[in-house]
């Protein structure tokens, strides 16, 4: 897809005419920028805002436009992006000198192509208060600009791409991804929602297609009439099974009168009539207003194309209220020794811009840290190997650490290789092949930084996660490096590490699991099954000979009954904790656990690993 850049003058050219008198210095505009992509305008103001077609918004038509280049990102890659940047670019966050528009074009710019917008657009507001005047006008320009930056999207129309739902803003993290029907995504086609709502099929051909998407599931058909009032009485209860069951049904709503074509081919005679389908076979059907047998039959069919997990039975009040909030190692060092290890290299830009990124993120938080040249760091890194001594290697490695602690740093890194530059998207698996290559010869401090910056991987917003599970090349380097550091028998600080990196990797296929069972959501991106078991061997055989670290102990604990919780029957990891009998190793840690871990031990060793294995 082709990235531009529109460049709005907020001013309509009175920057030009007035900015000498005023402020002392010659301004040509006082710019808003947007980033286009498929024919979708990008843009932050009360929020992040979404238009189609580009141009369209009440800023007018744009004064320039900017090619960035092209960007082979998935679409969905990219909306994930946006949605870890809504967490940063909320409506209370926008600044006219120092958050603003130009700042999120310059990192969703960064993120798309590889570099940001142009550096006479994002100095503006420094050149402004580097002038007497500037300062001294600064609260006027805001209150004066506030109104027209922040101002409502007024484009309206239902069917433009968006990200979100809706089309006035991106709404946060927790804002579902289902769209109504018909509503076009950033792909640029049109698709049937069928999460978590009712569908309406007009026609056959409608109908046909939602069902098609039931055929590894379960649906049900309700034929109804627009002159059927007991049909009524069950419309506010279709809806609530709908919404309780998500994506493990298709609940489709026929009104016979509009779709005369859907009504012959199933010989509707009358209505409320139900037709339910189980894996694309047609089951059952039935007559009746009646909320009781419908709740019933719609559960049933539920159950049977999702029989419960055995492991639902167990009492684990403890073990399923653990944290899942990732372990972020955020410590920062001293700044001047950690790049004076670097010797010369240290006054290389990439070292330099992210020195500066580091100590303003650290001082006035991500808003006051715009993002430097990934690009040119990531390609730094990415060969700091052969540049660099192995025992002064710790530093590079740690310095980086600091900056994945930004979500947008840890977004971007974890974009897929394969979609992007392969200058940028290939600096972790690089970094991590280097440490899990050198063996039992690498120097304690570079493995320990290296197992803190797999951890900040995590810092990236929770949409991102899950290509951790999708890359085999990354997740097979993570699952090694906790194997080889978990069982260093010498530094219990880096088992502490080691713990907490099996603690986020399983908190993922945890959360894809729970989110399946549960009907929320539907994943079926995991760990790969030969990680799982040479993760949970590690595990085990930790668990069997720790005795010091209460921390990693709790860790591991944790970590393991993720991997054996809701694991499918005769799975690979269930064998293997069977074979190993991990349920008595873990209870052999209740006497070395903290007090308040104890509960903990006993649920995983006793129930999970115990009961849920019979």
């Amino acid at each position: 897809m082709d990235v531009s850049l529109y460049v709005y003058d907020l001013t309509k050219g009175l920057a030009r005419q007035m900015s000498m008198q005023f402020l002392g210095i010659q301004l040509d505009a006082v710019y808003h920028t947007a980033i286009v992509l498929n024919n979708v305008e990008y843009y932050f103001g009360a929020g992040i805002h979404t238009t189609s077609p580009p141009g369209s918004t009440h800023h007018g038509r744009p004064m320039e436009v900017i090619s960035l280049g092209r960007t082979d990102l998935p679409a969905d890659v990219i909306e994930d992006y946006l949605q870890s940047l809504s967490e940063i670019y909320t409506p209370e966050s926008y600044d006219l000198f120092v958050h603003n528009c130009n700042n999120f074009s310059h990192d969703f710019a960064t993120f798309l192509v590889g570099k940001g917008i142009p550096e006479h657009i994002t100095s503006l507001p420094r050149r402004v208060l580097d002038t007497p005047f500037g300062q001294m006008l600064k609260p006027q320009l805001d209150a004066a600009m506030r109104p027209i930056t922040q101002a409502p999207n007024i484009n309206s129309n239902t069917s433009t791409p968006r990200v979100g739902p809706g089309n006035a803003a991106i709404a946060g993290p927790s804002a579902p991804k289902a769209r109504p029907n018909g509503a076009a995504g950033l792909n640029g086609h049109t698709s049937y929602s069928s999460v978590g709502v009712v569908n309406h099929a007009s026609n056959l051909s409608q109908l046909d297609s939602l069902l098609a998407q039931a055929r590894s599931t379960c649906a049900v058909i309700f034929f109804t009439s627009s002159t059927c009032p007991p049909c009524k009485l069950v419309y506010p209860l279709y809806d609530e099974l709908a919404a309780q069951h998500g994506p493990k049904t298709v609940l489709i709503k026929v009104d016979i009168g509009a779709a005369r074509d859907v009504a012959a081919a199933y010989s509707i005679r009358a209505t409320p009539t139900f037709i339910s389908f189980l894996k694309g076979e047609k089951q059952e059907t039935w007559q009746g207003a009646n909320p009781t047998t419908l709740k019933g039959n719609v559960n049933m069919l539920v159950q049977s194309c999702f029989p419960p997990h055995q492991h639902q039975a167990l009492r684990m009040p403890t073990f399923l209220r653990a944290s899942l909030r990732p372990a972020i190692y955020t410590k920062v060092p001293p700044l001047e020794k950690l790049t004076a290890k670097r010797g010369d290299q240290a006054n290389e830009i990439s070292i330099v811009e992210a020195v500066t990124f580091i100590k303003a993120r650290n001082a006035e938080g991500s808003k006051e840290a715009p993002l430097p040249d990934l690009p040119q760091i990531g390609s730094s890194m990415a060969t700091c190997q052969n540049r660099l001594p192995q025992d002064t290697m710790f530093a590079a490695y740690d310095l980086f650490r600091l900056m994945m602690v930004d979500a947008r740093v840890s977004g971007y890194y974890l974009a897929p290789e394969e979609a992007g530059s392969s200058q940028t998207k290939a600096t972790l698996s690089p970094m991590l092949k280097y440490v899990n290559g050198l063996g039992n010869s690498c120097p304690y401090n570079l493995r320990l930084v290296a197992v803190h910056l797999a951890c900040n991987l995590f810092s990236s917003h929770e949409t991102f996660h899950h290509i951790i599970l999708e890359s085999p090349v990354l997740s097979s380097l993570l699952v090694t490096l906790v194997s080889e550091s978990l069982l260093d028998k010498d530094h219990a600080s880096l088992r502490v590490a080691a713990s907490s990196l099996a603690f986020n990797l399983t908190a993922i296929e945890h959360l894809a699991r729970v989110s399946t069972e549960s009907g929320s959501e539907k994943r079926s991106i995991t760990l790969a099954s030969d990680l799982q078991t040479q993760l949970a061997a590690c595990l085990i055989e930790f668990l069997s000979s720790e005795s010091e670290s209460q921390e990693a102990i709790r860790g591991a604990v944790i970590s393991l009954g993720r991997l054996a919780y809701l694991a499918p029957k005769g799975s690979e990891v269930l064998d293997l904790c069977r074979a190993m009998d991990a349920g008595a190793i873990v209870k052999q840690k209740v006497d070395v656990v903290a007090k308040g871990d104890v509960k903990l031990v006993e649920e995983v060793g006793g129930e999970l690993l115990g009961k849920g294995l019979r």
